[in-house]
């Protein structure tokens, strides 16, 4: 400091402490009191583990929750997902007790359903395309379809 100011000169020495010390206190009541939820850190964590650099993604062409009408007199319809990457489409009815599917055109192939590193379940792919799963996904979900060579991942979504 010198005599004229009550504040160091800036770019001296005591004014990059000065700025080190309020950011390193900035940064712990940050950790305090706006810290992130230990489940969507996971979250983040988990998806970011299952990315694969070479799949195609397949977008969501369709989605019951937004395309479809409502039907009168059906109040837990299920929920029915379309994805496409170039020629592959996925057909997918999410329900309570599960998911139903179909591969077009149809072909060999592993359907995984993602969930978590830990959680990627495999499904039974029939000669028509036609897969099933007992287990609803929980939380968000995506399907990753393996056919030979070609991987395609479908979209992350909520189920």
């Amino acid at each position: 400091m010198n005599e004229d100011n009550e504040f160091p000169e800036a770019g001296s020495a005591d004014d990059e402490l000065a700025d080190d010390l309020l950011e390193e206190e900035l940064r712990q009541a940050a950790a305090v009191l706006d810290t992130v939820p230990d489940a969507l850190r996971q979250l983040a964590l988990d998806a970011y583990a299952l990315h694969d650099l070479d799949a195609r993604i397949a977008e969501l062409t369709f989605d019951s929750l937004v395309d479809a009408l409502p039907v009168r007199g059906v109040p837990d319809a299920p929920r029915m997902l379309t994805f496409s990457a170039g020629e592959v489409t996925v057909d997918v009815e999410v329900t309570e007790d599960g998911l139903i599917g179909q591969v077009l055109p149809p072909r060999s192939a592993r359907i995984e359903v993602l969930g978590g590193p830990q959680t990627a379940r495999p499904l039974a792919v029939d000669t028509l395309g036609r897969f099933t799963s007992d287990t609803p996904p929980a939380g968000p979900f995506a399907l990753r379809l393996r056919t030979g060579a070609e991987v395609i991942v479908t979209e992350w979504l909520r189920a």
